[in-house]
């Protein structure tokens, strides 16, 4: 069996203008999944620009498996709409996470990371020094559908007896 590498934190904190699925609106949740895990938050009724601030916590075995984001909106019914979806590229933030960064001031900001091809950002994506740990933010737009952006924050925790991030 494969062995872990450390442990990915995402706080998924807010969608915005997320697409109308239902007649007026949507009731939203986000799946992000990474090889065989799947997890998802809570889903928020009747709201394209919801806030779910949950936090979930992924197993990381290959640096290479992509981490996918998926929003749905809820139906009772019938089967769950996809209401668009992004893939969260993590390796600059693991780069940095990798050098073993001295601790610096909270809110120092150690890389900006720009919108391209390669990535799902929307917007010009920050890793920061905060509180003791380094994290990303970013806000991911979403793909296949029309408008709607996931604001997200990455935080890497590295586990005792995990392979760990060396090279």
């Amino acid at each position: 069996m494969e062995s872990m590498i450390g442990l990915l934190k995402i706080k998924i904190i807010k969608g915005i203008n997320l697409v109308v699925k239902d007649s007026s609106s949507s009731d939203p949740y986000v799946v992000i999944t990474i090889g065989s895990q799947k997890v998802k938050t809570r889903h928020v009724k009747n709201n394209c620009n919801p806030s779910w601030n949950d936090e979930v916590t992924l197993a990381v075995y290959d640096l290479g498996t992509p981490i996918n984001l998926t929003v749905y909106d809820k139906d009772t019914f019938t089967d769950d709409d996809k209401m668009g979806d992004a893939q969260i590229v993590i390796n600059p933030y693991l780069e940095y996470v990798k050098a073993g960064l001295e601790p610096l001031s909270t809110g120092s900001v150690v890389d900006k990371i720009h919108p391209s091809r390669e990535n799902s950002l929307s917007d010009t994506s920050r890793i920061v020094w905060k509180d003791g740990k380094l994290v990303q933010d970013m806000v991911l737009r979403l793909n296949n559908v029309a408008t709607g952006e996931v604001e997200i924050q990455l935080e890497w925790v590295n586990v005792p007896g995990a392979r760990g991030l060396t090279s």
